[in-house]
């Protein structure tokens, strides 16, 4: 695989048991480039090794006064150097190859899996350890993948040059024998206390990526409340800590480091002393004592690959474990017992057995939570995305599991909008070019969303002066536009889709009671026919609903219309009306079979302004 051949047709599956079993099956997988990169690596320290037999060959004629071996030896010295720059030059294109290609590979499975999953992925991994998984830790893994070809070179050409050494000049090449394998080993009992530490590292600056990326991503709500300065004091303070490891690490490192220079000084200190006193003992030659000094010399240099290969595993691995974790994360999947289903898009009643929840075909369902996090799970779980600890239990449509379907079906049958939907940059037909029944046209849904206003804003905005909205451009996360704004924006894209059912969530919690009551009496009747779900807390929204179903502490507790359960079910009426504990016992205290003051307070006139509003407008 070459850069230019990018992306993979296929990445292929990975083995994502363990942070060690991935980078394995990664190194399987660029078993090819790692074979070339290994073949151009011995013929560059092939070259080195002839290097130093020629400095011996070439003083060693000097001192007999031979011209011949002389010239011969200038020759070899010119062949063996540009056997040097080749195999350099190819080592490290093929080097590097490897390295984008494997970060490449693990960006295109990071990508396959986020577009599995979903938004249910940021429910499951935080989303600033995805992005620190997508960006830092494909570059490290890239770097192992890149080191390991070179540090396999460096291995067996240094395998070879003592052997060669032993037989060429026995008297100083089995001491080299025995000293460079200690020379490799000499770092080892040090490695795990610096893996240990740069794990440690990762570890704070991985926590220090998540705080900055949900820092930026709530950056408007924290200037709103005025949490500014708060939260850069954390991240100062995480960004202290970070450094506090790195510098701990690198301590580490440094004497690592020490010890690979101070060891082969020794090691050379001996090679010469003792072979000075062999050539003057006339045991060896003074052209044989020339190549053992210059072989010792630059084995050195094939021994720094030692060093590299341990940072570059030390640093991967964590960033491994990491990736390891993302893509071993999988939608729940059942095996049909007539051996899977066809293709064929199931119809019929959603029904959730976890909580009792059931949306009958073809109605308009609005579902009240009194905790919105748990109403966001529950809308995840309703488009297939359950939890670990409810994967035993599938949501059903029209009778069959979603999770015996294949994904694209899946996805087509039911859609879920979470609360805070992205806008893609781009133009506005763009954003609205998505796969589709065809059943519902961008005209029809932008109407239904109520976004004349949004329309006019884009016009203005144009900067072609073409007054057409759709071709108008829209920045990046729709940033140009109000909270209300996108939130319409996003509800149109969903209702172009036109699914079998259509899970919303908290659809117009950012746009104000005039506009929702359109937009509910709007989407109730471009969604006639079709099965809506619309997680929401706002009377307009309930009022309008075909049913109601209350769910409290993970269990359907209440179902029927809006005003029947505000004045028969406490609890709904307390999320719906935002209702003060006082107010609760004081409708308990009213006779039986009379409306307390209270109760009749709220189904007219909420506690709060807003909701007292939007009662008037449901009215």
């Amino acid at each position: 695989m070459q850069i230019r051949d990018l992306p993979y047709p296929d990445p292929g599956v990975p083995d994502a048991r363990s942070g060690p079993r991935f980078l394995l099956w990664l190194g399987r997988s660029q078993l090819g480039g790692q074979l070339k990169a290994v073949c151009w690596g011995l013929l560059h320290f092939a070259g080195i090794a002839g290097l130093s037999a020629c400095a011996g060959l070439a003083v060693q004629a000097v001192i007999d006064r031979s011209g011949g071996r002389l010239a011969l030896a200038g020759g070899l010295i010119a062949l063996f150097g540009a056997a040097i720059a080749v195999g350099d030059t190819m080592l490290h294109r093929t080097a590097v190859t490897n390295w984008i290609t494997a970060a490449a590979r693990v960006q295109q499975l990071l990508a396959r899996k986020t577009a599995e999953l979903g938004s249910a992925l940021t429910r499951r991994v935080a989303a600033g350890e995805v992005v620190a998984v997508s960006t830092g830790d494909v570059e490290k893994i890239g770097w192992f993948v890149e080191a390991l070809s070179r540090f396999l070179a460096a291995a067996i050409a240094i395998v070879l040059i003592c052997v060669g050494l032993v037989l060429y000049l026995p008297e100083l090449g089995t001491m080299i024998a025995v000293g460079v394998p200690v020379l490799a080993l000499a770092v080892l009992p040090l490695l795990p206390r610096a893996t240990q530490r740069a794990d440690i590292q990762r570890e704070k600056a991985g926590k220090a990526t998540e705080l900055a990326s949900d820092t930026v991503a709530g950056l408007r709500v924290l200037r709103g409340i005025g949490g500014e300065e708060l939260f850069l004091g954390r991240y100062r303070a995480a960004s202290q800590e970070v450094r506090k490891a790195a510098v701990r690490s690198a301590r580490m490192w440094s004497l690592i480091s020490a010890i690979q220079v101070l060891l082969p000084g020794i090691l050379l200190i001996t090679v010469v002393w003792y072979g000075a006193r062999l050539a003057l003992d006339g045991r060896i030659e003074v052209g044989g004592l020339v190549t053992v000094y210059s072989a010792v010399t630059l084995l050195l240099f094939p021994l720094r690959h030692f060093e590299e290969i341990a940072m570059a595993y030390s640093f991967s691995r964590p960033s491994a474990k990491r990736a390891a974790r993302v893509l071993s994360l999988e939608r729940t999947s059942f095996e049909d017992e007539r051996g899977g289903l066809d293709d064929a898009r199931p119809t019929g009643d959603l029904y959730d057995p976890a909580t009792g929840l059931l949306a009958p075909s073809g109605q308009l369902t609005a579902v009240v939570c009194g905790d919105p996090d748990a109403a966001g799970r529950l809308a995840e779980r309703l488009g297939g995305h359950a939890t670990e600890e409810e994967k035993s239990l599938s949501v059903l449509l029209g009778g069959v599991a979603l999770d015996d379907l294949p994904l694209d079906a899946a996805r087509a049958s039911v859609l879920v909008q979470d609360k805070d939907p992205v806008l893609l940059s781009g133009t506005l037909t763009e954003l609205l070019d998505i796969p589709a029944s065809g059943a519902v046209d961008a005209e029809q849904a932008l109407a239904a969303a109520q976004c004349g206003d949004v329309l006019e804003a884009l016009v203005q905005a144009s900067v072609d002066g073409s007054g057409d909205p759709m071709r108008s451009r829209i920045t990046e996360r729709g940033r140009s536009l109000s909270g209300g704004q996108r939130q319409r924006l996003a509800l149109a894209r969903s209702l172009v889709t036109d699914p079998e059912v259509l899970v919303l969530d908290e659809p117009t919690s950012a746009v104000d009671s005039h506009t929702e009551a359109r937009i509910a009496e709007s989407v109730k009747a471009l969604r006639s026919g079709r099965t809506t779900v619309v997680f929401a807390s706002s009377p307009l929204l309930l009022d309008r609903a075909d049913r109601v179903v209350f769910v409290h502490e993970g269990k359907v507790t209440a179902v029927g219309l809006h005003r029947e359960l505000v004045r028969g079910d406490a609890d709904y009426r307390a999320v719906v009306t935002r209702e003060t504990e006082d107010e609760q016992h004081a409708g308990q205290d009213s006779p039986a079979g009379e409306e307390s003051p209270t109760e009749q307070e709220h189904i007219m006139a909420p506690a709060s302004p807003r909701a007292r509003e939007e009662i008037e407008e449901s009215a």
